[in-house]
């Protein structure tokens, strides 16, 4: 197998005809797709000081409106998963990207906290189909050997989207409020549904995929005609959730999301309270470990399609690597008896690296979702995922009031870690293409 940069302009030996890259075009909606996401779901954590203090809301409560997103997150994940398989990649972006940047935008027209809530509330709803478009996009314009890093590519966006933009995001803050920062990354959501609309087209549909490229990343020409419009059964998703894979899939992707919440939600905290950082040093300090995220997603994606090249094997290519990143995110645990800051953000740094690895899973329901179903079964893995974000930082938040610090707290993001690696090893299976009775 090539990479992008040498497979994309090998040509056949007559020289007449060189493969197109309409895949990395359509890699590139996604990845953009994807910052936008992060960046309108995560936003609010700049903009909290101010806002808290404008409209008067206190710290516990501000809690109850950072975890509000993930409420409605998690229970659309189905439904998203639902209406995806029913309408298709096209619409169903356009209408979640649509619809999250202007509840981004409404961010800066609220007035109180039951407004404020109401937009979290569908910042989730719209949200939610994101990662099952971006999967079901990926197992249509992607050979299998190519999935993983394209998966990646993607993924990266989650941790780099809000570093890149953040000096900028601070800027418009401190100048013009926090409204207009609101308002500036929701509009910009909207104008991006624009490009996605003109650029986004179906492998059969496309008009700058040349047959090079259809059948190197393996096009059925019986695919030329529009897929059958699946309609929900709640059969098929008791079917899916009896599916080992899922199941196995499932439960390793909500260990490594315990990570990631964490990173997202309580970690400045513990480096200010329990570490005694001030705040200039937590800013600082605090990029590392999602830098290190980044280069594990990038990583995880890339090793894991040299396995494949090397062994054939895809069950060895896409689990080794996300068993690795889980027992690394597990490190976790040992910062409880790190004596430096340095050694803190060094294994905090090993672990979010670790996470990012496991951002891998979203290829396996690239290779295992049955082929009419990949909405539904993307929203079900995403559903297992996305319960981490409702479950992390309660839980966190109950051993911190509790205990007056974060030991236990570590240790239980580290099991959660392992009971991933678990889930891998033992109840996973083959990682294959599932058939259904009815296909």
């Amino acid at each position: 197998m090539a990479s992008y940069g040498q497979g994309d302009i090998a040509a056949p030996k007559t020289g007449v005809e060189k493969r197109s890259r309409t895949r990395l075009v359509i890699l590139t909606l996604l990845a953009i797709g994807t910052m936008i996401n992060y960046l309108d779901r995560t936003v609010l954590g700049i903009a909290a000081p101010q806002l808290s203090a404008d409209l008067g809301i206190g710290a516990a409560t501000m809690g109850m409106v950072f975890s509000a997103f993930a409420w409605t997150y998690a229970a659309m994940q189905i439904p998203g998963g639902i209406f995806l398989d029913r309408f298709g990649n096209k619409i169903t972006y356009a209408l979640a990207l649509f619809f999250w940047s202007a509840f981004t935008l409404f961010h800066g027209l609220t007035v109180g906290l039951k407004t404020l809530l109401l937009c979290r509330l569908g910042l989730g709803i719209s949200e939610a189909p994101c990662f099952p478009v971006n999967s079901r996009v990926v197992g249509k314009w992607f050979p299998q050997h190519e999935r993983a890093r394209a998966t990646a590519v993607y993924t990266v966006g989650e941790y780099v989207g809000l570093a890149a933009f953040a000096p900028l995001l601070f800027f418009i803050m401190e100048t013009f409020g926090w409204r207009a920062l609101f308002i500036t990354v929701g509009v910009a959501g909207i104008l991006f549904v624009l490009v996605w609309w003109r650029f986004y087209h179906e492998p059969h549909e496309s008009k700058t995929a040349n047959q090079l490229e259809l059948e190197y990343i393996g096009h059925d020409q019986k695919e030329a005609e529009p897929e059958p419009k699946m309609n929900f059964s709640w059969a098929n998703v008791a079917r899916l959730v009896k599916c080992r894979q899922i199941l196995g899939a499932g439960i390793g992707q909500f260990a490594g999301n315990t990570t990631l919440v964490f990173f997202l939600t309580w970690f400045p905290t513990y480096l200010a309270t329990e570490r005694h950082m001030p705040w200039l040093k937590v800013g600082f300090f605090a990029i590392m470990p999602f830098l290190a995220a980044a280069v594990g997603v990038m990583f995880g994606g890339w090793v894991s399609d040299q396995i494949l090249k090397r062994t054939g094997s895809v069950n060895i290519a896409r689990k080794l690597p996300i068993i690795a990143g889980l027992l690394m995110a597990s490190l976790i645990i040992s910062a409880n008896w790190m004596p430096t800051d340095a050694l803190v953000i060094t294994v905090m740094s090993v672990a979010f690296f670790g996470q990012g690895m496991v951002g891998l899973g979203w290829t396996l329901i690239s290779d295992m979702a049955p082929k009419n179903l990949a909405g539904l079964t993307g929203g079900l893995f995403n559903f297992c995922s996305n319960l981490a974000s409702i479950i992390t930082p309660l839980i966190i938040g109950f051993i911190v009031a509790a205990t007056g610090n974060f030991f236990y707290a570590l240790v239980y993001i580290g099991g959660a870690a392992l009971l991933g690696v678990l889930s891998y090893v033992f109840i996973l299976g083959d990682i294959k293409r599932i058939e259904l009775d009815d296909e």
